[in-house]
This record gives structure tokens, C-alpha cells and sequence, in this order.
């Protein structure tokens, strides 16, 4: 497999050259397993939380260590994959992620720690898959629908972000689970018992996923895909010189922002909606019931990603970027001063609106790059740091000033994003 920054003569368009739409359904299927495997965080971060009877801030350390696998592991990738190829760079990463979901069997006998090691090495291979699959997704067609074509393919992302709430509710919280005051009142044995049972509902699930995982390896290292590499020019944006530093372009230092902050915002909703949904005064739901209505915030995202696929043929990017995080954080102010149903079913709705931004800031961000698009890349996918780091934050203001309170962090992330959004519209689409 070609490097990812040696010259190319062309790239392969779409509807120009055949063969994209087979490699295109194999890294969606990559994408679909990604998102599985991290939404079924939101499930882990509720029932850890009460197993070892942790704060917000404690329990935030499952997307601390997930999160921050990106930022310490993106440029190793990116290097990795420049020497080893992309459909290489992607069975690694697959091999790894299994490692990781299997670390889960003996994390339920050992303690919280093995289960935050084992959600950073479950990272690090989804970040390897990252930096492979999502500049492959941008090459394979023409660079004008390259926002549109990552917007269908984090679609079915969003399938299994849809999926893994759901799942993750009947698997691991579908048992009987006690309160804190409950645990406490149980003899020391017994206490021992039920954690031991309740550690115990996560090994079944990710053994299964680990297998799942080394099977897709061994399919994806047999398959054959097309080269994809980059040309060796790149087309500066409209008023900016050609530069070496990927960071010297203002679109990209800007979009790197953009991912870290959406990316934050996006995981911080979705580790707190269970217990959101748990208070009195918002609908008073058990874990297990309430996993259920988390995927609604997955499944919006997913409907959204396939409206975005067809609209933003015809709308500008930014213009849309723009107007979906102005309606998150209309969104997320219902939430946060309203109460019971209205306030339930707008925290959720906030997921149709982040389903657009991903792709778009990705694209814009990449946006006539060239040579440059692999370290930029790799630099995009350092940026999704943002979800170890915004979810932590959030924790830190629920505990300080409540959990209700605490969603003020994501909206301030969406307003830079508004932000963007409105800067890069038409110089967006100037360039295209």
C-alpha cells in the first residue's frame, strides 16, 4: 500500500473512475464499528460509576483514558501508516482495538484501573483506524462532495452509536442494580458478591466484540482496495500562500479546534445523559431504561448524516455548520433551565444537530491541503483529545454546581463551532 504523502498524477473521482464503491462499503463498515464500540462508553460510564461508587470526575476517566489515546497515539499512526500503507494502518488497528475489548475479561477481576488501561489500548486502535479511514473517505471521489461522502459514511457510524446504547442496556444493565445506599447496607461479603456479578456483565460482550474485530482484520488484510495516495501539489485557499506547516493554514488550526471542541461536546452529552435522565426533576429513569433513550441521541445524529448527505450537495458547508450549532445550543439552554420531558427531549434532539459536524469541519479543514492532507490528518485526529478533556471538565461542574447546570460547558464548545461555521462559509465556497 502507497505512503500517504508520496506523489500521485491524479486522484480517483467519482463517476470518472470505477471501483470506489467497493472500498467505500468496506471503511463504512470500519466506521460502524467504531461508533459501537464508542457509545457503548455511555452504558460502561453510568454502571462503573455505581460499581466502584466513584464521583463524576472519577467516572470521567473512562473518556479520559479513551479520549486521550488519540492525542497520544494520532502521530505515531500517522507515521505508521506512512510507512506501512492505509489497508495495512487499518488491520493494525483492528488488531489492536481486539486487544483492548478482550483486556475487559480479566479488568472485571482485577479493578476500575485494568478497565481504564483497557479502554485507552481499545482507543489506540480506533485511532489508527481513524487516521487511515478518514482521508481515504475524502480521496475517493470528487474533492467537491468530499463533505458530502464522509457525511454518508459517518451515517452508519451513527448506526452503531444508535446501536450500542440499546445493546449495552440489555447486556450490562439489564441485571438488577442497587443503589449506592443499597450496596452500603450489604454485608461486607455480599457487597464483594454483587460487584464481582456486576463486573462480571462486561467480559460476555466485548469477548464477542474482540472476536468480531480480529475477524474483520482478517477479512480487510485479504480484501483488495485501490491505492490511495496524494498529489504532491496543493492548491493554497483563497488570500493564503502555499506553506509547508499544515498548522500555517488557517482553515486547519481553526477546524483542529473545531474537532476538539465538537468532539468534546459531543462525548460530554452522551456520558451524562443517563444519570441526566436519572433525576427526579427531568424523568427519574433507572440505568437501564434510561440506555434506551441515549440511542435516541445516537439515532438523531444518524437520520441527520443521511439528510446532511443529500443537503449539503446544494448548501454551503459552513452555512450549515453554522446553523446547526446555533440550534444545539438553543437546544441545550431548554435543557438546562427547563425540566421534566421538555427538557428531556431536547438534550436529545441536540444529536440531530451534531450529525453534520464531524465531516464538515474534517472536510473544510483538509480542504486543499495536498501533500499535507496526511499530517493534517493526524493532527485532526489529536484534536478528538477534546473528548477526554470537555467530558472532564463537565464532571468537575457537576460536582461543583449540579449536573443539570454542568450542560452550559458543551453549549460554549458549540458556540465556537457557530463560529467557524460562519467564517469559512463563503470562503469555503469561493474555493470549491
Amino acid at each position: 500500500m502507497a505512503n500517504i504523502s508520496q506523489p500521485t498524477t491524479a486522484l480517483p473521482q467519482v463517476g470518472t473512475q470505477t471501483g470506489t464503491t467497493g472500498p467505500l462499503v468496506i471503511i463504512t463498515i470500519l466506521f460502524f464499528m467504531w461508533g459501537l464500540l464508542t457509545a457503548l462508553n455511555d452504558v460502561l460510564i453510568p454502571h462503573l460509576k455505581e460499581l466502584y461508587t466513584l464521583t463524576y470526575v472519577q467516572a470521567m476517566m473512562v473518556q479520559f483514558c479513551f479520549f486521550g489515546a488519540y492525542f497520544i497515539v494520532s502521530l505515531p499512526a500517522g507515521a505508521l501508516i506512512k510507512r506501512i500503507g492505509y489497508q495495512n494502518g487499518a488491520v493494525a488497528g483492528l488488531v489492536v482495538a481486539a486487544a483492548g475489548c478482550a483486556l475487559f475479561y480479566p479488568a472485571a477481576n482485577s479493578g476500575y484501573a485494568l478497565f481504564l488501561f483497557g479502554f485507552f489500548v481499545l482507543a489506540a486502535g480506533i485511532t489508527i483506524l481513524q487516521v487511515a479511514a478518514n482521508p481515504f473517505v475524502t480521496v475517493l471521489g470528487d474533492a467537491r462532495n468530499a463533505s458530502s461522502r464522509l457525511t454518508l459514511t459517518q451515517a452508519f457510524n451513527s448506526l452503531g452509536t444508535t446501536v450500542a446504547p440499546a445493546l449495552g442496556g440489555i447486556l450490562i444493565l439489564s441485571g438488577s442494580v442497587l443503589g449506592v445506599a443499597e450496596v452500603a447496607a450489604l454485608p461486607a461479603v455480599e457487597q464483594a458478591a454483587y460487584r464481582a456479578a456486576q463486573a462480571a456483565s462486561v467480559q460476555g460482550p466485548y469477548l464477542v466484540l474482540a472476536a468480531a474485530l480480529l475477524v474483520l482484520a482478517i477479512l480487510f488484510a485479504v480484501v483488495r482496495l485501490p491505492k490511495i495516495i496524494h498529489a504532491d501539489d496543493s492548491l493554497p485557499m483563497p488570500g493564503s500562500a502555499a506553506k509547508e506547516s499544515a498548522l500555517a493554514h488557517p482553515h486547519l488550526l481553526l477546524g483542529t479546534i473545531g474537532i476538539f471542541l465538537y468532539v468534546g461536546a459531543e462525548v460530554s452529552i452522551g456520558s451524562f445523559l443517563i444519570n441526566f435522565f436519572g433525576e427526579p426533576r427531568i424523568a427519574g429513569l433507572n440505568h437501564a431504561d434510561a440506555a434506551h433513550y441515549v440511542s435516541y441521541y445516537w439515532g438523531g445524529a444518524m437520520i441527520g448524516r443521511f439528510i446532511g448527505f443529500a443537503v449539503m450537495r446544494h448548501i454551503s458547508p459552513g452555512k450549515a455548520l453554522a446553523f446547526n450549532a446555533a440550534a444545539s445550543i438553543v437546544l441545550i439552554m431548554v435543557a438546562v433551565f427547563g425540566q421534566g420531558q421538555a427538557a428531556m427531549w431536547a438534550i436529545i434532539a441536540v444529536g440531530l444537530f451534531n450529525s453534520i459536524m464531524f465531516p464538515t469541519i474534517f472536510s473544510m479543514a483538509l480542504f486543499r491541503l495536498g501533500k499535507l492532507t496526511g499530517q493534517a490528518s493526524g493532527i485532526l485526529c489529536m484534536a478528538i483529545v477534546g473528548g477526554a478533556i470537555v467530558p472532564f471538565a463537565q464532571g468537575l461542574m457537576a460536582d461543583t454546581i449540579g449536573l443539570q447546570w454542568s450542560f452550559v460547558v458543551p453549549a460554549a464548545c458549540y458556540a465556537f463551532i457557530l463560529y467557524y461555521g460562519a467564517r469559512y462559509a463563503r470562503l469555503y465556497e469561493a474555493a470549491a
